[in-house]
């Protein structure tokens, strides 16, 4: 087990180096010069060159990357240039509202897909059950932008249940985290309805049945219970895909979380947060990856022996 283990961590740290590298290189090619950015269009070209070299970016590209590397193995991702201040601290302060925004989509998603599942299975080839499907296959196809802009005019501005922007309420969050969920709902639909009918169809259902118990306790204590046990673990893997997600629906919903505080350093080419930002998300990507990975090997002894 320490084998695994070891082999799992060590694959952890060459995936979290893919993705720091991957987010240098890319703001690298970016088209745009920090340094005007900065000081502004009425900055001459003296001051954009002393500041250029101030922040290192005159040095080669390998010199600059293994400073990088340094300082992102130090935590360190200098100060913000927009905002001024820690760079990480700014991601740090905005992670309480993504990790909201996170947990209630998945409660959402495991709620609403769990219950829809159900439905479906126990209505096996009707037209509900082809309903819900149809709709499962929609909502795991559609982008989560599109359908936050479409809930955007039907909720709060057709309808004004709902605020359309920020967290000034506990209401401000039901839209985003719908939108961000959707996809995983269909998920956990899909999973549970094709897991309940496998279920239905084993030998202790069948002996359940044969004595006596009524349909509606041998679904919920028997069947279920080995039904969801595919969801548990797509709960935790999905989980880092809905932060990664985040992003996009945060800056459609003007959230103030990690995503937005991402985009909006982007087009500032503040360097600092981008690279601290990605690298949380990364890391807890990452985290909850080999979190499962671990469960996995401790539960089922041959998922160790064959990786």
């Amino acid at each position: 087990m320490i084998a695994y283990i070891g082999r799992r961590l060590a694959f952890s740290v060459f995936v979290l180096w893919g993705a720091v590298t991957i987010v240098f290189a890319v703001l690298r090619i970016v088209p745009g010069n920090p340094a005007l950015v900065i000081l502004g269009p009425d900055a001459n070209q003296a001051e954009i060159d002393a500041l250029r070299e101030s922040l290192g970016l005159n040095d080669p590209l390998i010199i600059q990357y293994f400073n990088y590397l340094w300082d992102v193995l130090h935590l360190d991702f200098g100060p913000s240039l927009r905002m001024g201040g820690d760079a990480m601290q700014h991601v740090v302060d905005r992670m309480p509202m993504t990790a909201l925004l996170a947990t209630v989509a998945v409660i959402v998603a495991v709620v609403v897909g769990v219950g829809l599942g159900i439905l479906a299975a126990l209505n096996a080839n009707s037209f509900l059950d082809r309903t819900i499907t149809v709709l499962s296959l929609a909502g795991q196809s559609i982008p989560n932008f599109w359908i936050g802009l479409v809930f955007i005019l039907i909720f709060a501005r057709a309808l004004n249940w709902l605020p359309s922007a920020g967290a000034g309420s506990v209401s401000s969050v039901i839209l985003p985290a719908v939108t961000l969920g959707l996809s995983f709902t269909a998920l956990v639909t899909r999973l549970t309805r094709s897991g309940l009918l496998e279920v239905m169809n084993e030998g202790y259902i069948q002996t359940a049945r044969a004595k006596g118990l009524k349909e509606r306790l041998v679904v919920f204590p028997h069947a279920i219970r080995n039904a969801l046990i595919p969801i548990v673990t797509v709960i935790g893997l999905y989980f880092g895909t809905i932060l990664g997600g985040s992003v996009i629906v945060e800056t459609v919903f003007a959230w103030p979380g990690v995503g937005r505080l991402i985009i909006d350093s982007i087009g500032f080419r503040d360097y600092g947060v981008v690279q601290a930002g990605i690298l949380m998300i990364a890391g807890i990507y990452v985290f909850i990856n080999l979190l499962v990975d671990v469960l996995y090997g401790y539960v089922d002894p041959r998922v160790r022996l064959a990786r």
